[in-house]
């Protein structure tokens, strides 16, 4: 069995992404890892030749500024990278640059990779996912974060990013079938510095709407003033985080009063903690009994 990671990142620096404990924390399940790196303002390409140039090959991309709307360029880029793995590889593990899988997972990983490497009819593997929020000591409670995405596909360039690259498809347009694996993602999209958390927001919603300048994000910024619905971690983060969370420069004071944004997401969550349903939930898979 070959695995081959892949992923993008532009501004990695800039913006405060973790792409480099990103990255590490699949390599001990990859052979080789492709990682397509968009013109940046910043060290973010010198940066990622340094993490393993023994197992990474980094492609040096430039955006298509014609994809802003709806972030389709998130998964142009993705697209490019996975293109670039070699046809030798049976599975291609994604991870974004603000995602780390903990390395309690890896052995499961492995396991899931290998139980359905000669099953076909199993196109990718689904993960669980925990969405930190303003400060590592802090996960989403809201039932609009998603919940599972996929995260290995097989080798096969008939699938492709789907929108904006949360998730995967294959041609013409169809729902990958997958197997849920007792694995999670840990998502810090929204645990950064506070100024870097409002430029990187400033870009993507010039990424995400063409028209938006990036003004619409205020000046005074900080993760309080969103109002989220939190509550305490209570584990262990990935080993490759710990420096960057011992460096972590700012304070976080969450209302752990605030209650849920709607009617429509507390009954969703009292739905889903009663009978396991969850309903209404976007779902970008089969999921394979």
């Amino acid at each position: 069995m070959k695995v081959c990671g892949f992923s993008f990142v532009r501004n990695g620096v800039k913006f405060d992404y973790p792409f480099a404990e990103a990255i590490r924390s699949v390599l001990p399940v990859c052979d080789k890892f492709i990682l397509a790196v968009g013109k940046s303002d910043d060290e973010t390409t010198e940066v990622a030749r340094t993490i393993d140039p023994a197992k990474i090959e980094v492609i040096e991309t430039v955006w298509d500024e014609s994809l802003r709307t709806g972030g389709r360029v998130f998964a142009d880029e993705t697209n490019k990278a996975f293109r670039a793995i070699p046809p030798e590889y049976d599975w291609a593990f994604y991870i974004q640059g603000d995602e780390v899988l903990h390395e309690k997972y890896l052995p499961v990983v492995k396991q899931g990779m290998e139980q359905w490497l000669y099953k076909p009819e199993v196109e990718g593997l689904l993960f669980n996912y925990l969405h930190f929020f303003g400060s590592y000591d802090y996960v989403g409670v809201k039932h609009s974060w998603y919940r599972r995405e996929i995260r290995i596909i097989r080798n096969r360039k008939d699938i492709f990013s789907y929108r904006d690259a949360q998730g995967f498809r294959k041609m013409p347009n169809r729902k990958l079938a997958v197997k849920l694996i007792n694995a999670w993602i840990y998502h810090y999209g929204h645990v950064r510095d506070p100024e870097a958390m409002k430029a990187k927001q400033r870009s993507s919603a010039r990424l995400y709407n063409a028209t938006d300048d990036g003004s619409s994000v205020p000046e005074n910024f900080s993760y309080e003033l969103l109002r989220e619905p939190v509550k305490p971690f209570e584990g262990t983060h990935p080993a490759v985080m710990l420096d960057r969370i011992a460096r972590k420069n700012w304070d976080f004071k969450p209302n752990l009063s605030l209650q849920y944004a709607s009617l429509k997401d507390r009954f969703k969550r009292t739905v889903a903690r009663y009978t396991g349903w969850h309903p209404f939930e976007y779902r970008n898979y089969k999921l394979l009994r």
